[in-house]
């Protein structure tokens, strides 16, 4: 793949890219946890929900 760059502009990417704030390892995606995290949040909003609405009517 040939960069558009010029060769000086490409040495600076790769430094800048090569630093060690930018080398942080990540962790794997969890679907399971987002679906839970989701499910949970829905939940807690219906109960509240429901709640409010006993106390309003």
């Amino acid at each position: 793949m040939s960069s558009r760059l010029s060769p000086d502009d490409q040495k600076r990417v790769d430094q800048y890219l090569s630093a060690p704030q930018h080398q942080v390892e990540r962790q794997p995606f969890k679907v399971w946890r987002l679906l839970l995290i989701i499910l949970v949040a829905v939940i807690a909003l219906g109960l509240l929900s429901r709640l409010l609405s006993r106390l309003v009517l």
